[in-house]
C-alpha cells in the first residue's frame, strides 16, 4: 500500500468534528467546501514540498526524537547557521505564496520554539511550564502538527477590563477546574486561519492586572475540540483562478473563536491565573526574536510581489519612461532593500542567549522591520493604485471573452504597449485581486494590525529604547553634567 503523502494526512485531519461556522451553516467537510477548498490545497501542496527533493533540505531537519524529517520552524538555533536556515525555510514557503499567507504555521511555530528555548525561565510557580512544553513542542514537531494563535478579546465595550465588565462572559475565563483539566468560556479574536490547522495557542495578548486573574491563562486546544466554534467571516475565496488568481487560491480565512465550556487537560494548560507569567512570556527575547524573524522574512516576499507587480504592469502600459512613476517604482525598491537590510543586520548581529545559549536574531532591527511594515504596506498599495489608475477598471468580466464573438475587437483595444490583449489582461485581473478585491482590502487592514495597534507598537519601539544612547552626548555638549541629567 501507498504511503500517504504529508499534504494527504494533513487533510484527512480536518475531519476531526470540528465547528467551523460559515454563512450560518456548520461546515462538515472542509477541505472540499467552496470558501476553503483553494486555501487547503495551497497548504497541502506547501507541506508535501517538505519530502520534495529539491526543497526537503531547506525545509526540514532532522528530529533528535524519531531521526525523521521535521519543519524547519521546529529547529532551536545553537548557531547562526541554524538562523539562516530557519530563514531560507520561511522564504521558501512565503515566496510559494508570494507572502499572502501570514498564519500558514510558520509563525505560531516559532513562537512555540521560543517557549521551548525559554522553557526553564517561563511559567509561574506551580505550572509546570518546562515539563508541559517540552511534550507539547515534540509532539507538535513530530507529527507535523499546523497551528494559529487566537489573542485579542472581542470587541465588545473597551472601556472597561475583564474584572470592569458587567458580562463575566465577555472576556475568556476558567468557569471549572477538575483534576482531569479547565473548562473555559468566552470568545477570542482573530484567530487567522484557524478552519485549516490542527491546534491554536490561546493567551492574553496585552497586559493584564493582578484583578484579572481568571483571565490570564494560556492554553492549546485541538481545532475540533468539543464546545469550540470557528466562526467565519464572509469568505473571500473564488473558484475562478483565471479570474481571481489569488482570492483562489490564499484566502486564509479569519475566525472568532467562541468557546462554549470547552475542556482543556491540564497537560495544555501552560499557564494558569497568573497575568505577570503571561506578560513574561510575551516579552520573553527568545519569543520575540524567533517569531518576529519569521513575520519579516514573509514581509519581504510580499513587498517583493508589489514590486514585481507594479514594475510589470508600468511596462505593459508603457509607462515607465515617465518620472513620476519612475519616483513610485524607486519607492517600492526602497521599502523593499529597507527591509531586507534590517532583516540582515539582524541576522548579522545574532548572538547567543545569555541564559540559555540559543542564538537569536537581534531583536531592535526586527522590531524595525516589522512596524514599517504596517506602514509600507499600504503605501505600497497605494503606488500600485497610482500605476495602474483606471486601467484597474479596463478589463472584460471574463478572460473567455477575449476569445468570444468580439474577439477581434477585443483583443485589439485591450492590449498593451508590448503584449497581447491576454497577457495584459492577466496582469491587471492579479492588480485588481491584490488591490481592490475583498481579499486584497483584507491584507491591507491585516498589514496594519498584523502585530496589534500600530500606534502602541511605534510607541513600545520608543519606551524600549536606550534613550541615555541618545541623550548622554547632546548633555555632554551643552555642558551639563551627566549626574544633573540622571537627576531631572
Amino acid at each position: 500500500m501507498n504511503r500517504q503523502s504529508p499534504g494527504s494526512s494533513y487533510r484527512a485531519r480536518l475531519y476531526d468534528g470540528r465547528k467551523v461556522w460559515v454563512n450560518g451553516r456548520d461546515v462538515a467537510d472542509v477541505p472540499n467546501h467552496p470558501a476553503f477548498k483553494g486555501t487547503v490545497d495551497t497548504v497541502a501542496s506547501l507541506i508535501d514540498l517538505q519530502e520534495q527533493p529539491e526543497t526537503r533540505d531547506a525545509l526540514t531537519f532532522t528530529s533528535p526524537a524519531t531521526g525523521k524529517r521535521v519543519n524547519a520552524a521546529f529547529l532551536v538555533p545553537y548557531g547562526k547557521e541554524d538562523i539562516l536556515h530557519r530563514h531560507e525555510a520561511f522564504r521558501i514557503w512565503s515566496d510559494a505564496t508570494f507572502g499572502m499567507m501570514s498564519r500558514i504555521s510558520e509563525y505560531s511555530r516559532s513562537l512555540l520554539t521560543g517557549w521551548y528555548a525559554s522553557r526553564n525561565r517561563l511559567g509561574g510557580a506551580s505550572d509546570h511550564f518546562a515539563d508541559k512544553i517540552t511534550r507539547y513542542f515534540e509532539q507538535s514537531r513530530d507529527l507535523d502538527w499546523m497551528s494559529t494563535t487566537a489573542f485579542h478579546d472581542p470587541q465588545i465595550d473597551r472601556s472597561k477590563g475583564p474584572s470592569d465588565s458587567p458580562d463575566p462572559d465577555a472576556y475568556l475565563r476558567i468557569v471549572k477546574e477538575t483534576s482531569d483539566g479547565i473548562w473555559v468560556r468566552g470568545a477570542k479574536m482573530v484567530a487567522t486561519a484557524a478552519p485549516y490547522v490542527d491546534e491554536i495557542f490561546i493567551y492574553p495578548f496585552h497586559r493584564r492586572s493582578s484583578e484579572d486573574l481568571l483571565y490570564s491563562s494560556m492554553f492549546a486546544v485541538s481545532a475540533g475540540a468539543p464546545g469550540l466554534h470557528l466562526v467565519c467571516r464572509e469568505p473571500f475565496a473564488s473558484e475562478q483562478p483565471e479570474e481571481h488568481p489569488l482570492s483562489s487560491r490564499y484566502d486564509e480565512m479569519d475566525a472568532v473563536l467562541i468557546f462554549d465550556d470547552v475542556f482543556v487537560p491540564w497537560e495544555r494548560v501552560f499557564i494558569k491565573n497568573d497575568p505577570e507569567a503571561i506578560w513574561k512570556m510575551r516579552m520573553d527575547p527568545a519569543v520575540v526574536a524567533l517569531s518576529q524573524h519569521q513575520t519579516v522574512v514573509r514581509l519581504i516576499s510580499k513587498l517583493e510581489f508589489v514590486t514585481a507587480v507594479g514594475h510589470e504592469v508600468a511596462t505593459t502600459i508603457g509607462v515607465t519612461h515617465h518620472l513620476h512613476v519612475q519616483e513610485k517604482l524607486g519607492e517600492l525598491l526602497v521599502q523593499l532593500s529597507t527591509i531586507k537590510s534590517l532583516l540582515a543586520v539582524s541576522e548579522e548581529l545574532a548572538k547567543p542567549d545569555a541564559d540559555t545559549g540559543v542564538w537569536l536574531p537581534a531583536i531592535e532591527p526586527l522590531t524595525t522591520a516589522r512596524n514599517l511594515g504596517s506602514r509600507y504596506y499600504p503605501r505600497a498599495i497605494g503606488i500600485l493604485q497610482h500605476i495602474c489608475a483606471g486601467g484597474l477598471m479596463q478589463t472584460p468580466s471574463t478572460l473567455a471573452e477575449l476569445d468570444g464573438p468580439l474577439g477581434p475587437l477585443l483583443q485589439k483595444y485591450y492590449r498593451g504597449a508590448s503584449s497581447p490583449a491576454k497577457e495584459r489582461v492577466r496582469l491587471f485581473k492579479l492588480a485588481w485581486d491584490l488591490i481592490a478585491s475583498p481579499l486584497g482590502s483584507r491584507h491591507e487592514l491585516y498589514e496594519i494590525f498584523y502585530s496589534g495597534d500600530p500606534v502602541r507598537a511605534y510607541a513600545a519601539q520608543y519606551l524600549g529604547y536606550d534613550q541615555t544612547r541618545l541623550t548622554d552626548p547632546v548633555w555632554k555638549l551643552i555642558g551639563q553634567p551627566l549626574n544633573e541629567v540622571s537627576a531631572r
